[in-house]
């Protein structure tokens, strides 16, 4: 069994779509649109398999993040060695990205950085 995609709204849908392409090599398809509920979707799809939906609807709310929340916390993408987590941290703090830990070894031994997304939303980086 594996977990097919992980879905979430934004409220800039092409921002978003823009960033996980130039950042993370994602591939989108061509966006859903429904009229009657003004939902409208990407699937982007990354090296390995794995996918996430991006959303936007009217009427979505926003709510401070925090990563003491219960509930989605962050993604983690795996980029394929320190060297890269290194290079891609710092590619995204002179893009203006706030990051808000590392490039560490965390207690238990994992290398990597998290940075806030576009909107807020957390995003690990790890080798």
């Amino acid at each position: 069994m594996k977990i097919d995609h992980i879905a979430m709204y934004v409220k800039d849908l092409e921002t978003a779509k823009e960033f996980f392409i130039k950042y993370f090599g994602a591939t989108p398809n061509d966006m859903y649109h429904n009229p009657r509920t003004g939902l409208k979707t990407y699937f982007l799809s990354f090296s390995g398999g794995s996918r996430l939906e991006i959303m936007s609807r009217p009427g979505t709310a926003d709510h401070p993040k925090s990563r003491l929340d219960n509930g989605y916390i962050h993604m983690s993408f795996s980029v394929g060695g320190r060297h890269k987590v290194d290079e891609l941290t710092l590619t995204l703090r002179q893009d203006e990205y706030k990051v808000t830990d590392g490039p560490r070894v965390t207690g238990d031994g994992y290398y990597e950085s998290c940075v806030e997304g576009p909107e807020g939303n957390l995003i690990e980086i790890t080798e």
